[in-house]
């Protein structure tokens, strides 16, 4: 048997969390673990293309190593996290981190030959598994290439799985659009709880393995009291003010401008702008602003401070510890639309989102999206909790306007801290999506349950055809 030929207790001390998975998916003799077993390692190659993703990506990778029998190399692209576990990036994540139509555009040519530059080093790595996460626009063309490139050759090439479900509920026609993945995908990883399901029922193989977002909490409060307090980060706020140099009066705001160049370099001035209204009504105010960790927006970000109207704080935004840190410290959070929004439920800090992006991509999101919302939080809860500004709306003045409500108003505050108890349960997975067989065994098995250990089960042991 498999189990006996292969697994070893010493590699993965929850061994239970092995049954429980093994029950959950039909393995088989073509599992990527197996075609590792020949070789007597396991190639991994995986690709990341923006900060979350890295994040992602990384916590993917160190779940990789728990479960894996054999010794693990990795090859691909990434950022600073994934760098941490191990990967040699072929290039600058930040080279493919580019997000929309016609932002692209202009980047067009250099996508093209890192596109090329990733396929050629992916077939010559000879993969046992290829993990894309999120970045559909680069991730589902060098996937489709690669699925080319072994069909020109004659061979059976690796499994290929994608991390992040594409947002084909968010747009008119997105459900069909999920037929023709299937080419070159064979199981999509998915993070929210409605997309396995719609996945599956357009002929793509799917998982829904959690929000890996929750692996802040686990990570941050070291494994403690977490479902039992409603999966809350819980951090150092007195800390961070004495740190920093942080008066007890003060007012502060978390900014979160993004995590690629072109977003930051849209949406700073404009919250900057906004913390310039903002301090006539609150003499006491200072921004705290985590920097992703793309080096082009550290640049950006350090040369632009200065311009903030209102006493500021720059910390590293990839490191979550401090990220939250500076969270528990401030009243409020304005967030661009994206994970942020999520972090602020983990953190129960009331934010607002704000978003905007080259007029003829905002035209585009008008004509084709089918949501109202565009924060992941409102979405999921089908209700505006968290106040949005969007396009046109997303001034300066319209955004002071909603921060200084929710800085004042103490009701609109504690119903987006409630609402956020139903946002982190909707994205944890659960008895719906795991089948276990009793309460106590899930509990046993909870250091191992988090989203990347089911995502790394799923890489390597769900059935590849």
């Amino acid at each position: 048997m498999l189990f006996k030929t292969i697994w070893s207790p010493k590699r993965v001390a929850d061994v239970g969390f092995f049954w429980l998975m093994r029950r959950y998916f039909s393995v088989s003799s073509i599992a990527a673990i197996d075609r590792a077993a020949k070789d007597g390692e396991l190639r991994v190659f995986v690709v990341a293309g923006e900060v979350s993703g890295d994040t992602i990506g990384s916590r993917l990778m160190a779940s990789l190593k728990k479960l894996s029998p054999f010794p693990i190399h990795f090859a691909g692209v990434g950022g600073y996290m994934m760098a941490k576990q191990g990967l040699k990036s072929l290039f600058p994540m930040e080279d493919i981190a580019v997000m929309g139509i016609w932002e692209l555009l202009p980047h067009l040519n250099k996508f093209r030959v890192k596109l090329k530059e990733t396929t050629e080093a992916a077939v010559s790595f000879q993969p046992h598994i290829v993990v894309t996460v999120d970045s559909k626009g680069f991730s589902f063309r060098f996937l489709k290439k690669l699925r080319a490139k072994y069909g020109q050759q004659g061979v059976v090439g690796p499994p290929h799985f994608h991390y992040v479900a594409p947002s084909f509920w968010a747009w008119k026609g997105g459900e069909a659009r999920l037929k023709g993945l299937s080419e070159f995908v064979d199981r999509v990883l998915c993070i929210l709880p409605f997309e396995g399901e719609v996945c599956r029922s357009n002929g793509l193989a799917a998982t829904f393995v959690g929000h890996p977002i929750l692996e802040d909490v686990l990570e941050l409060n070291l494994g403690k009291d977490n479902v039992e307090n409603g999966w809350k980060v819980r951090r150092h706020s007195e800390e961070f003010r004495s740190q920093y140099g942080i008066p007890p009066g003060a007012t502060c705001v978390t900014l979160l401008p993004g995590s690629r160049l072109q977003e930051v370099t849209r949406m700073l001035p404009i919250f900057l702008n906004t913390m310039k209204l903002l301090k006539d009504y609150f003499p006491e105010l200072m921004a705290v602003i985590p920097v992703a960790p793309n080096k082009y927006v550290e640049d950006y970000v350090s040369r632009v401070v200065h311009q903030c109207p209102v006493p500021s704080v720059l910390i590293p935004g990839g490191l979550p510890s401090m990220k939250y840190d500076a969270a528990s410290a401030s009243r409020v959070a304005l967030c661009t639309s994206g994970t942020a929004a999520v972090e602020m439920q983990l953190a129960r800090l009331p934010c607002v989102v704000a978003y905007r992006a080259h007029f003829l991509t905002e035209w585009l999101i008008r004509y084709k999206a089918k949501v109202q919302y565009i924060s992941l939080p409102n979405i999921l809860l089908d209700s505006s909790i968290i106040p949005e500004a969007l396009f046109q709306a997303c001034t300066p003045l319209r955004l002071a306007s909603l921060l200084s409500e929710l800085i004042q108003n103490e009701a609109l505050r504690e119903e987006q801290i409630t609402a956020a108890e139903k946002v982190i349960e909707l994205l944890s997975p659960s008895d719906k999506t795991i089948r276990y067989p009793t309460q106590l065994e899930l509990k046993s098995m909870l250091p191992n349950y988090t989203p990347s250990m089911i995502a790394a089960f799923t890489v390597l042991y769900s059935v590849s055809t």
